[in-house]
């Protein structure tokens, strides 16, 4: 009986600590997506199998990192299979593919953004894959090198010379449409 009540007390707890998650976390999980897919229809898809698997995996997380990087490792690694299926699925790379979406974003009922704000999205879906992931989160999440290092496995020192290089190709791109 002990037993009985523990578990229904633990899955009670993890109900609750989920409940607590979505409700901090929504909005962050939604626009990071939103930004990697441009697409509002896709982002909700996605960010929908980001809580799922969050709810999933909740009760085998060991606080070894961050709660945030935990959701956010979650959130790009769903976003990535998401693309890379896509991409595979209409035989392109993954920067054809986020090519093909930024040039269709004007007709994306959502947008809700302006000619600059259309142009910042090609140039930045027209970065290589890791370049681009670094720029949003730094960018747009305002993250941290080392918070983003923990998020993509990578050095910081790699992901300080990515930032620079996207930054780089973005304004020259920006320049060049002038």
């Amino acid at each position: 009986m002990d037993r009985l009540i523990s578990t229904s007390q633990l899955k009670e707890d993890l109900d609750q600590t989920f409940k607590l998650i979505v409700k901090d976390y929504h909005q962050k999980v939604y626009w990071q997506v939103r930004r990697m897919v441009l697409i509002h229809e896709d982002a909700d898809d996605i960010t929908q199998n980001v809580f799922i698997k969050i709810y999933q995996n909740l009760s085998s997380f060991k606080n070894q990192s961050k709660l945030s990087t935990w959701i956010f490792r979650i959130t790009y690694n769903e976003t990535i299979n998401f693309i890379h299926k896509n991409a595979k699925e209409n035989n392109i790379s993954f920067e054809d593919y986020s090519m093909n979406v930024a040039d269709n974003l004007s007709s994306d009922e959502y947008f809700t953004g302006d000619e600059i704000e259309q142009k910042l999205q090609k140039a930045i879906a027209s970065l290589p894959e890791k370049q681009r992931l670094v720029f949003m989160m730094k960018y747009y999440e305002e993250l941290k090198y080392e918070q983003i290092s923990d998020i993509l496995g990578t050095s910081v020192g790699a992901l300080k010379a990515s930032y620079h290089h996207a930054v780089s190709k973005i304004k020259e791109i920006l320049e060049f449409d002038d």
